[in-house]
Order: C-alpha cells, then sequence, then structure tokens
C-alpha cells in the first residue's frame, strides 16, 4: 500500500488510463479518466462496497497512460481491455457476431442466414439486420424461399431438384434464367427486408385468389398462412416516425449489481427487432454504456444511420469515435422508443431476477422438505441414469445437485466398458467406478443417491456400496403410468410424492436433467459410432481419413453440405466423387 500511496501522490491531473494489478502482476481492471488523479485516487478513499470492494482489496499496484484527450482515452481503454482481458472489466466476451439475413444478388439470387465475421464483406451479397435470434431470421428466410423461388442448394445438382419441381426454383442447375427476373426479385425482398410488406402482401393476396378461382384451396391456404404471418408479426411492429431512416435505440437498467441493456433495431419507420444483454455492473455505468455500443458496432455490418440514446451520454464523443450520428431525444416518437427501451431492460432483468429467486426458493425449500421426509440431513444428491440403443453404445450419466441447486462442474459421463447389457450391471459398473474412484482420491461423498429406476437398480446400487463398506441411502424415483413420479422407494421404505408439490417438481427436474444428460451423451456417441460405420467401406477412406473427417464435419449432414474445396483439406480430389457416391446410393 505505500507503493501505491506514492504513487497516487505522482498522478497527473491529465486524462489517460489506468491499469489495476494484483499480487502477481496480472491486469484485474483497466479504467479511463478525464483526470487521472481524482480518478484512481478515488478507489482508496472512503469505505467501498460491493464488487468494487472486492476489486479495491485485489489492488497491489497500478500503472497508468497519459492521453492527449478523453477521446484518445476511451479507445486506448478498449484495445487495453481486449488485451488484457481483465477479470474485473465487463467485457463482450462473446465474439459470436449476430444473426442477420444474407441477399446474395448475382445471377443466382439466395437468402440464408448467416454470422458475418468482422470487416469481411463478400461481393453481390446484402446483409439485413441484425435479428434478435437465429429463429426470427430463419423463420424469414424459409418465409420468402416459399414466396420467391430463389436458388436452395449450396452446389448445383445433375438434374433439378425437388424445389423445381414443385416451383420453388426456378431450375438455375440447367436453365437459362432471364436476369430482369432474378433482378425484380432481389428488389422485392430487398424491399420487404428493409421494412416495406405492402408490395409482398398484395402479390400473395393476388396469388391466393387466383389459386382459389382453379379451386387449388390447399395453395390458398399457405398463402393466407404466410399473409397472416406478415400481418401479425411484422406489419404490427409499426413506427410512424415520420421517415425512412435506419436507427439503433439504446437503453439500460440497474438492479442489484447488474445492468441490463436493450438494443431496439428500427428499419424504414419499423421496429423489425431487438436485442437483450444482462451483464454484472463492475464499473460506472456510462463507461458500461459506451463500450457496450462501441463494441457493438464492431461486429456488426448493420451500421444506422443514426443511433438514439438516454441521457448522460456523451454524444460527441461516442459520435466521433464510432463515425455515427447520435442523439439524445428528449420528445417526440423518438423519446418514446427510448422510453420503451428502458422499460424493455427493466423487465428484462427484473424477469431474470424473479425466474432465478423463484426457482432457487422452490429447489432449496423442496431440499428441506426431502430432508425431512426420508429423515436424512441432505446437502448433496447424486442421480444415475442409463442409456443404449439395442445393447449398442450403452452409456451412463451422473448429475449432482448441492442444497438444491445443479452443479454442473461435478457431472459425469461413462461410457460402458463390460459386455453387460441388463440394467443391473450397468449400473453396478457406473456405481463401482463412481465410488471406488471417489474412495481412492478422497472425493466428496453424496447424501443419497438416487436412481431413475426401480429396486432392481437400487439393489444393485446397494450391493456395490456394501462391498465398498459405503452406507449412502439409495432411493429410486417410481413413476405411474403417465411416467411421472408418484413416489421414492427404497430397500425397505416407500414414501408417497403429493402432486405438484414443491418436493415433487424439484424430483421431476433431478430426473429430466439425468435423463437429458445421459441422452445426449448416448446420442453423441452415437451419432460418432454410425458415421464412422459408414465411412468405413467407401474406397480412399482409411481409418485416418475417416477420423480426419468426422473430426472437421462433426456429422453425416456436415459431410454431404461441404464443398469440394473444403473436402480437399481433408481427402484428395479424386477420392471426393466416390465419397459423394457412396453418400447418395446411401440415402
Amino acid at each position: 500500500m505505500n507503493i501505491i500511496k506514492q504513487k497516487l501522490a505522482l498522478l497527473p491531473k491529465l486524462p489517460g488510463c489506468y491499469l489495476m494489478k494484483d499480487i502477481t502482476g496480472t491486469v484485474i481492471y483497466v479504467g479511463k479518466a478525464k483526470n487521472l488523479k481524482n480518478r484512481v485516487t478515488s478507489y482508496f478513499r472512503g469505505e467501498k462496497e460491493g464488487k468494487t470492494k472486492a476489486l479495491v482489496s485485489n489492488i497491489v499496484d497500478f500503472e497508468y497512460i497519459v492521453t492527449s484527450s478523453e477521446k484518445e482515452a476511451f479507445l486506448l481503454e478498449i484495445n487495453l481491455i481486449k488485451k488484457y482481458d481483465p477479470k474485473y472489466n465487463i467485457i463482450f466476451r462473446d465474439d459470436k457476431t449476430y444473426p442477420y439475413i444474407s441477399l446474395q444478388y448475382d445471377k443466382y439470387p439466395k437468402l440464408e442466414v448467416v454470422r458475418p465475421k468482422k470487416n469481411r464483406k463478400k461481393k453481390n451479397v446484402k446483409l439485413f439486420g441484425p435479428y434478435p435470434n437465429s429463429y426470427a431470421a430463419k423463420r424469414i428466410v424459409y418465409m420468402l424461399n416459399r414466396i420467391y423461388p430463389l436458388r436452395k442448394c449450396k452446389t448445383f445438382k445433375d438434374k433439378p431438384c425437388l424445389y423445381y419441381h414443385i416451383g420453388e426454383c426456378l431450375g438455375y442447375c440447367h436453365n437459362k434464367i432471364d436476369k430482369k427476373e432474378t433482378d425484380e426479385m432481389v428488389k422485392e425482398i430487398t424491399s420487404f427486408l428493409n421494412g416495406n410488406y405492402s408490395k409482398i402482401t398484395i402479390k400473395l393476396k393476388q396469388d391466393m385468389i387466383e389459386a382459389s378461382n382453379k379451386l387449388n384451396f390447399e395453395k390458398a391456404k399457405e398463402l393466407k398462412e404466410l399473409i397472416d404471418y406478415i400481418t401479425l408479426v411484422l406489419e404490427k411492429q409499426k413506427i410512424d416516425l415520420t421517415d425512412n431512416i435506419n436507427r439503433d435505440i439504446f437503453n439500460y437498467y440497474i438492479y442489484n449489481d447488474f445492468i441490463s441493456i436493450q438494443v431496439l433495431h428500427s428499419r424504414s419507420g419499423n421496429l423489425t427487432s431487438r436485442n437483450s444483454y444482462i451483464y454484472e455492473l463492475n464499473e460506472d455505468e456510462i463507461d458500461v454504456i459506451n463500450n457496450f455500443i462501441i463494441s457493438f458496432y464492431e461486429n456488426n455490418n448493420d451500421i444506422p444511420k443514426e443511433i438514439l440514446v438516454p441521457d448522460k451520454i456523451d454524444c460527441d464523443l461516442l459520435s466521433d469515435i464510432i463515425n455515427i450520428k447520435v442523439l439524445v431525444p428528449t420528445r417526440g416518437p423518438k423519446k418514446k422508443l427510448i422510453d420503451m427501451a428502458y422499460e424493455n431492460a427493466k423487465i428484462k432483468l427484473n424477469e431474470k431476477f424473479d425466474l432465478i429467486k423463484n426457482d432457487l426458493d422452490r429447489s432449496v425449500h423442496a431440499n428441506e422438505e426431502l430432508s425431512k421426509l426420508l429423515n436424512i440431513n441432505i446437502h448433496r444428491i447424486e442421480s444415475f441414469d442409463n442409456s443404449h440403443l439395442f445393447g449398442d453404445y450403452t452409456v451412463s450419466g451422473m448429475v449432482v445437485f448441492v442444497d438444491g441447486k445443479m452443479s454442473k462442474k461435478d457431472y459425469r459421463k461413462y461410457k460402458i466398458k463390460s459386455n453387460f447389457k441388463d440394467d443391473y450391471h450397468l449400473m453396478q459398473e457406473v456405481i463401482e467406478r463412481r465410488y471406488s474412484r471417489a474412495i481412492n482420491d478422497n472425493l466428496v461423498l453424496p447424501d443419497l443417491i438416487l436412481v431413475d429406476g426401480g429396486i432392481q437398480q437400487i439393489n444393485a446400487t446397494l450391493e456395490i456400496l456394501d462391498n465398498l463398506c459405503l452406507n449412502i441411502p439409495v432411493y429410486g424415483m417410481q413413476k405411474n403410468d403417465k411416467h411421472r413420479i408418484c413416489k421414492l422407494i427404497s430397500k425397505d421404505n416407500e414414501v408417497d410424492i403429493e402432486k405438484n408439490s414443491n418436493l415433487f417438481h424439484f424430483l421431476e427436474k433431478i430426473s429430466e436433467e439425468v435423463h437429458r444428460f445421459t441422452i445426449n451423451y448416448h446420442k453423441d456417441i452415437r451419432s460418432k459410432g454410425s458415421l464412422s460405420s459408414k465411412l468405413d467401406n467407401i474406397p480412399g477412406i482409411g481409418e485416418k481419413r475417416r477420423k480426419d473427417l468426422i473430426k472437421k464435419f462433426k456429422t453425416l449432414t456436415g459431410i454431404k453440405n461441404a464443398t469440394d474445396e473444403e473436402l480437399t483439406k481433408v481427402i484428395p480430389k479424386n477420392v471426393i466423387n466416390t465419397l459423394r457416391e457412396y453418400l447418395e446410393f446411401d440415402k
């Protein structure tokens, strides 16, 4: 602390960045300041609370960098955060870009959902978005592909595909297409994705009437459903801003050391989508919002003409950095958008806390209820389940609940080694492997073991525990004919579970979680085994190439959809045709 006091006395009253370090010399926080002396000194004056207190308690040293302006300090702070990844900064670490709709508008127009990489723009491609999630974008792409005969395939086939025969593709693989026709499609789709829905709606209504007049009522019904989708999902979001300017709207809400940030996207006067983000608040709220907006547009190819932000934000500074017009509206429709973003941010954060609190309260109380019911002091529960397909790809899974809450770091997967395929011996192998290791490695033992089965699995478990000289209560979660838990059974006890009680939902949660965890592992093992066997008999693909294909493309679908260029990175060109012929024949 003496070193810190000496450094504090030497701090200049200039703009710059400061880097806080822990005892190992690791940078744990990066900040910026208009006045370095005032800002850094404030950390070591008075009592601190919450996360600021935790930060200060870990500071052993600091350094600083003086800049010529606040803007320069702003930019430097962002670069330093990226470089050091400090634990006490809010870092927007998820480099996954936002979902966009990509419209390829060369001679083969095509729509798809993409997550564009930073600063990588392709020729003859327009991007629309971002969308709040990939599902929303996929639904719109699906709808437009139904309306327009766009290209659907990744690589051209030798003959027209099903889409051509049902009128959803022009047959680009073998027909000569009039460019005027594709240009008109691209123009209409671009207009739609920019928020002008009326033209497509009129077109669909005309097609619906025509189909109805031809007594093609099935087609007319499909068109009516598409019209309803546009009307209910898209048109209802119309906002009258008396202009067609593309803009994004930012606002935030803070509660319990968390910040909820809401981004609304308005395109051509329409609120097209929104994004929600919740982070722990470890620093000044204005710094968080400024850094968030800058990071948002670093990975965003859909740059609006202007953005709206709440008051307190330095519009000139932000606008200068991101090169977008930044406004703080005080009245009118734009102010209503800011208020809407605030309300949504507030609702989202309150919803998160309510869900977490309710779920934890129910689970904790249910765990206490279970302890009283079984007369056991339950802190840790371990639950097991098995999965196999006609005796093949046999696996088991174990999930752990501590004080009523899932402890995912303690989950374990078991690939069965023995040749036994019955549940009794499967359970014995898993229990023996789990608790032999627990004894040898001095691991924490559970207060209760729950098996997703009946008395047979209970007896199998007890036999192994007895051999290991362990006295752990074992209960089975017995289910009724509707596959819902109705009672807990042990070797010499039976307890009815009241339907829809907290305990009932808690046990259902454990049962569903162990089943989900085990089934997912089983699917993973099975898909790898199935894929491996399908590749075994293909000429030119030996063990090494088979493993490389599985590692690279993961699934059979991934291999089928891979381009020749992607495949040549794994297998020779002369093997690619053999692979494709085999997979085509194997359908």
